[in-house]
Parts: C-alpha cells; sequence; structure tokens
C-alpha cells in the first residue's frame, strides 16, 4: 500500500490565513447560504457559477461541470479544518476541492480516473514555477513555432493526429488548420522541453485549444456548433500561459499547504492510502446520468497523447463509476451491493417498465437500469473501502443531483447516498439544498445537494459489511 507523501508548498505563513480574512470568509458563506434560499445576490442559477474573486488557479482549466470553490470553502469551515487535518476529494475533477485547500493552508489528497482530470490537479496544486521564467520560456517556444509556421505557409498541414487517435474525437471536433498549430505548437514545447514549465505549457495549451480554437460547445455536454477554419492557436497559447504567470505572481497572497494528486478508483481508496489519514471529504462524485464525462474531455486528452485509441479509453472508462450506458462492460458487478436496497431495485424495475411501454429496444436504453444499480452499487463499495482510511470522528461532503435522465423516472440521489451510508455505520448529520434546477424534458423540480455524513470509528457499527 501506497504511503501519502505531500509535496509541501508552505512558506512559513500562518494556515487559513488564505485568500479570505476569516471574516471575510464567514461573510461571503453566508450569502451562499442565503442565495440558496433566494434571498441574496445569489440565485439558484448563479450559486453553481465561480465568483470573479475565485478565478485564480481555477481557470487554469476546469470541468464544466465542475462544483464551485465557495462551496467547498463552506465545507472547510463547516467542518472546522485547520492546517492539522487532511481533506481528500476521492473525486477529484481538475482539483476544486485541492486549490481551495491549497489557498487555505490546508493539507488534501485528491484521487482522479481521468488521466485529463488527474493532470490537471496535478499541474493546478504546482505553485513553485518562477513565472517570469515560465513566459520567457514560453516565448521563446512560440518564436520557434512561428518560423516553424513560416516555412511551411498556405495549406500545407503537415501535422495530423494518427488515425486511430482521430476515431477518438467528436467528429469535427477541431478543424484541419488550428489542429496542424496546436500539433506543432506541441512538438515545439516537447523539443524545448523543460521540467519546470511543461506540465503549465500543456495545460495552457489544451485549455487555449478548446475554448478558442476548437469547434466545441458545452451546454453541459459536448458538441459540435461551429466550424472555426482558423485560430491564432499560438497568440491565443501565450495569452493562457501568460494568465497562469500573473495568478503564480499572487500566489504570495494564498495560506499554501501541502496536497498530492493520485491516478486511481475511488472504488478503490486503499491502493493509495494508509489507514487513518484522511479527516475529512469533500467531493462530487459523478451524477446517474446519461452524461459519458470521457466526452467533454476527449479532444484534450488525445492532443496530449493520454487517450490514443478504443484500447486507452476503455482502460480510462472501466475505472470510472458507472454512471452512465456508455461505461457498462459486461463483467461489472457493483450491482451486487445494493441487493438490499428496494428503493434502488423499484427505480430499476420501474425505468424498465417505462422503456417497455415506450418501446425502447436500442443497446443503450436497455442499460438504464442496471446502470442504476451499478451507480448506487459503486457509491456503496466507495464508501465501504473508505472506512478503514477515515480517522474515527472524520466528516464527509458528497454533492450530488437528483436525476431524471432514464426516461423522465426520478432518482433521488442524495437520499439514496444517504441510506447507503447509514447501512455501513456512517451517520447521516444532514443533507444541505445546494441548489434546485428544472429537468429539460420533464420540467421536474431536480435539488442538487450536500449529502454531510461522519465516520464513528467503528467499522462493524454497520447493518451489512458487504462481505
Amino acid at each position: 500500500m501506497a504511503v501519502p507523501f505531500f509535496a509541501d508548498f508552505s512558506s512559513g505563513e500562518q494556515a487559513m490565513v488564505g485568500l479570505y480574512s476569516a471574516g471575510e470568509l464567514m461573510d461571503q458563506l453566508s450569502s451562499v447560504r442565503a442565495g440558496v434560499t433566494g434571498t441574496s445576490a445569489w440565485s439558484s442559477s448563479t450559486v453553481n457559477q465561480v465568483a470573479p474573486q475565485d478565478r485564480a488557479i481555477h481557470d487554469w482549466y476546469r470541468f464544466v461541470l465542475s462544483f464551485p470553490p465557495h462551496l467547498v470553502r463552506e465545507y472547510l469551515v463547516k467542518f472546522g479544518l485547520t492546517a492539522e487535518h487532511c481533506v481528500l476529494d476521492p473525486f477529484a475533477g481538475t482539483g476544486t476541492t485541492l486549490v481551495e485547500c491549497l489557498k487555505q493552508g490546508i493539507p488534501s489528497v485528491g484521487i482522479e480516473a481521468n488521466p485529463m482530470g488527474c493532470f490537471a490537479c496535478k499541474t493546478k496544486v504546482n505553485w513553485q514555477v518562477s513565472p517570469d521564467a515560465l513566459v520567457e520560456h514560453a516565448a521563446a517556444i512560440a518564436q520557434k513555432a512561428r518560423q516553424e509556421l513560416a516555412w511551411f505557409p498556405g495549406d500545407g498541414l503537415r501535422h495530423t493526429l494518427p488515425a486511430e487517435s482521430e476515431k477518438m474525437l467528436l467528429r469535427n471536433s477541431i478543424s484541419p488548420k488550428p489542429l496542424h498549430k496546436a500539433l506543432l505548437l506541441l512538438e515545439q514545447i516537447k523539443q524545448h522541453q523543460d521540467s519546470r514549465f511543461t506540465a503549465h505549457e500543456k495545460l495552457a495549451l489544451v485549455k487555449a485549444v478548446v475554448s478558442s480554437a476548437s469547434n466545441l460547445r458545452f451546454a453541459p455536454e459536448a458538441s459540435v456548433v461551429r466550424a472555426r477554419e482558423d485560430a491564432p492557436v499560438i497568440d491565443l497559447w501565450l495569452q493562457a500561459v501568460g494568465a497562469i504567470a500573473a495568478d503564480l505572481r499572487s500566489a504570495g497572497a494564498f495560506s499554501t499547504g501541502r496536497c498530492l494528486v493520485f491516478a486511481g478508483d475511488a472504488r478503490d481508496p486503499q491502493q493509495v492510502l494508509s489507514p487513518h489519514s484522511i479527516d475529512a471529504v469533500i467531493t462530487s462524485p459523478p451524477y446517474p446520468n446519461e452524461k459519458d464525462y470521457t466526452r467533454n474531455t476527449r479532444l484534450e486528452s488525445v492532443l496530449l497523447g493520454l487517450i490514443r485509441d478504443r484500447t486507452d479509453l476503455r482502460q480510462v472508462k472501466e475505472h470510472l463509476l458507472r454512471s452512465n450506458s456508455r461505461n457498462v462492460y459486461t463483467r461489472d458487478d457493483d450491482d451486487r451491493h445494493i441487493e438490499d436496497f428496494p428503493e434502488i431495485l423499484e427505480i430499476a424495475a420501474t425505468i424498465d417498465q417505462k422503456r417497455e411501454q415506450l418501446g425502447k429496444t436500442s443497446g443503450f436504453s436497455r442499460l438504464y437500469s442496471r446502470v442504476v444499480k451499478l451507480y448506487f452499487g459503486g457509491m456503496a463499495t466507495h464508501l465501504k473501502e473508505l472506512r478503514p482510511i477515515l480517522r474515527p470522528g472524520a466528516q464527509l461532503a458528497y454533492v450530488v443531483g437528483d436525476q431524471a435522465s432514464f426516461l423522465g423516472v426520478l432518482i433521488p440521489t442524495g437520499e439514496l447516498l444517504a441510506k447507503i451510508a447509514t447501512s455501513l455505520g456512517y451517520t447521516v448529520t444532514g443533507i444541505d439544498l445546494f441548489r434546485t434546477r428544472r429537468a429539460a424534458s420533464t420540467n421536474l423540480a431536480l435539488k442538487e445537494e450536500v449529502v454531510v455524513l461522519q465516520w464513528p470509528g467503528n467499522l462493524h457499527n454497520g447493518k451489512t459489511d458487504m462481505a
């Protein structure tokens, strides 16, 4: 078992100073809580957005479905966490929890199975980079790339993706000219590689390409909506590098802590974490719906060589929580862990009944009911395997959302997760409403909630040990 070793970014400042004073932080959290009930500037539509003052570091690269930094801060305060504690985000995404912990001087650990998310997390928590040297190095690379472009003008697009890699992309995700420029620039980054800067330069590149040079739109699913025939990729990249450098210059205002990121499966945290090492969990797992989370990172994953073909893609998906019909496999068996939960089985049966009534016979729709069982079985596995690494009294916050993606059948995710946690010996201390949204297809009111748990420290306290 790997024992976590934390990269220490502290520089002697007092922990918990961070970007906000204690009073300012509590004022912000009061505004957030009020926003959920609609009595402040935070509306139900804006409460899930990143505030302008929070964009530093977080904006280097984010999933469109990431949860906001202010929600993490609320539970850091609510749980009374300090530099003496360690926070885990087992579904780390692009590092929202980790970056906030780092800003507040609180040690943290992240686990992420998506290689693009894992790369982004590791880069976003590395602030030990000279911003001026980064900009200087990037400028030299840009000059080389421009020379290369000048030598091969016109439509001589020498840089293309291998055929198997191109098959991994949504068709027309990026036009040939921007792709040529992006691959040429990536080649120059590799040729003039400097380990101090390479990760930040690559992250800036994919941020620039996806957001400003591709044909993709996220709403929140990735789709191709326009043909951007060309784009100033080098200039866009330099702007992204400059934004990273500016944030690094202001990083001294933060009370930096310690952080480590693991590539791994949240259902098997004991592979990377030692027993009794975690004081708190703040996370947002995937929701049970038909969103294939790997689609939203496909272009950048292919550009960086993190996914090269279908074999790579399957290996990634096999380590993800089963939350949609695109990552269900024959040998999956997490559903065996929810056989004693009639509410979940009833939802699955209702989905099958509705599918038959509607005459839905496609392969994916036939998997909807199984996805629901595998999802909650996977969450049960995660919570079970998490127990040995938690310290007695550990506090946990899971941001989850009700769903109706499977033929309009309501899935009360927070309520069901709380029941699973109770069966495993956790104490449910609250289910806090974060916001309410409307399902586009059914107009159902869907709650996003924070399921708050506490681990008492007794492995035999639950009704079932899921042996």
